[in-house]
C-alpha cells in the first residue's frame, strides 16, 4: 500500500479536499468538528502534509536565504550556528550561499533565491546602497547584517566603536603606550569603524600610534605577517590591537616567533570572541555572534508574519570586554 493521500484523509472524514486542505494550512473557516474529524483522519491513516505542496498552497516556501561574504572560520560557523537554530525553532529552512565578498556573485545569489525562499538575511559588508538596491529583489522581505547603508531595510549593526575604544582604553590602563592596530581590509565597514575608533581612542588617552595600522585581511596569516613585518623594520610597539581574533592568533605565532614574550612584552587583543579565542586566553572585544544571527531571524520572521514594533530599522549589537591572559600588566 502506498503513502496515504490527502484524498484519503478527505474520503475517510467525509469531508472534501478542499476542506482537508484548509484544516491542514490552519485557516479560520472550518467548522471545530470538522477539523477535528480531519486530524482524526490523518492521524489514522499516518498522513503527513506534503511540505512541498503546502508551500505551493500558501505561496509560501518557509525558506530563508543566508548570503554571507564567507562559510569558513570560527566567526561565520558560530553566526550561521545562531541564524540555524532560531529558524529551526520558527518552522523555516535555510538556503545558504558564499558570495566571496564579490559583487558579481553577490548580484546573482540574490537574484537566484527569488522565488525560492520567503525572505533574505545579507550581510554584505563591502557593498554599498547602489548595489543593494539593484540586487535585492524589491518585494522580499531582508534582514541585512554589518551592511553599509542599509536606508529603510531592516538592519543589524555591531558597535565596532563602543568596543573598540574600550580596549584601547583597557591596553592604557595596562601600562600600553605603543599600541599597533592590525586591521581588515578597509573597503569592510566593521574594519574602517574599528579602525577609526583606534585612532579616535589613542587620541584621547594623549598618545600616537608608533606606526601606520598595519592592514590585514581578517585572515590568521595576516596577523603573523603582521608582526614579521613589525619586527623587520624595528618598530617600537608594546601591544598588538588585531581588527578580528583570527588576526590575533596569527599575530601570538608571530610574537612567540620573534621570541617576544606576551603579555610581559607585547599585549595582544582581538575583537569578535570566537571559541577558539576563549580557551587560548586571548583578550578580545565580546561579541554574541551566534545571537546576532538569531536576532536577525527573528527581525525576518516578523516581517514575514506581519508583525509590527520589533525595533527600529536599524539596531546596534553591543560589546563588552573579555579580559584574559594576553593583555596582563606589564612588568
Amino acid at each position: 500500500m502506498g503513502e496515504p493521500t490527502i484524498r484519503d484523509v478527505a474520503a475517510r472524514a467525509q469531508v472534501s479536499v478542499a476542506s482537508v486542505s484548509r484544516a491542514m494550512n490552519g485557516a479560520n473557516n472550518v467548522h471545530p468538528d470538522t477539523r477535528a474529524r480531519i486530524a482524526d483522519a490523518a492521524k489514522a491513516l499516518g498522513y503527513i502534509p506534503h511540505a512541498g505542496a503546502r508551500s505551493l498552497s500558501l505561496a509560501r516556501s518557509h525558506a530563508i536565504g543566508v548570503v554571507l561574504p564567507d562559510l569558513h572560520g570560527e566567526f561565520f560557523s558560530e553566526l550561521v550556528r545562531g541564524i540555524d537554530r532560531a529558524a529551526s525553532e520558527a518552522g523555516y529552512h535555510l538556503l545558504l550561499s558564499n558570495i566571496h565578498a564579490d559583487a558579481g556573485l553577490a548580484a546573482q545569489a540574490m537574484r537566484t533565491m527569488r522565488g525560492r525562499v520567503d525572505g533574505l538575511i545579507v550581510m554584505a559588508p563591502q557593498f554599498g546602497r547602489t548595489l543593494l538596491d539593484a540586487s535585492l529583489p524589491g518585494s522580499l522581505p531582508s534582514v541585512l547584517v554589518a551592511t553599509p547603508d542599509a536606508g529603510e531595510r531592516a538592519s543589524l549593526r555591531i558597535d565596532n566603536a563602543q568596543g573598540s575604544a574600550e580596549m584601547v582604553r583597557h591596553l592604557v590602563a595596562t601600562g600600553r603606550r605603543r599600541i599597533v592596530h592590525v586591521t581588515g581590509g578597509q573597503a569592510n565597514l566593521d574594519a574602517r569603524e574599528r579602525s577609526g575608533a583606534y585612532r579616535a581612542a589613542l587620541a584621547e588617552a594623549g598618545l600616537e600610534p608608533p606606526c601606520d595600522p598595519v592592514e590585514g585581511d581578517f585572515q590568521e596569516a595576516a596577523g603573523l605577517l603582521a608582526v614579521r613585518k613589525l619586527v623587520t623594520d624595528g618598530t617600537g610597539f608594546d601591544a598588538i590591537f588585531a581588527a578580528n581574533d583570527m588576526m590575533a592568533l596569527g599575530a601570538l605565532q608571530g610574537l612567540r616567533e620573534a621570541g617576544l614574550g606576551v603579555p610581559h612584552s607585547i599585549a595582544v587583543a582581538g575583537f569578535d570572541d570566537i571559541p577558539l579565542a576563549r580557551y587560548l586566553g586571548l583578550t578580545t572585544v565580546s561579541l554574541d555572534i551566534a545571537g546576532m544571527g538569531a536576532r536577525a531571524v527573528e527581525r525576518l520572521v516578523a516581517a514575514l508574519e506581519n508583525k509590527t514594533g520589533d525595533g527600529p530599522a536599524e539596531e546596534r549589537i553591543g560589546t563588552t570586554l573579555a579580559i584574559r591572559d594576553t593583555t596582563g600588566g606589564m612588568t
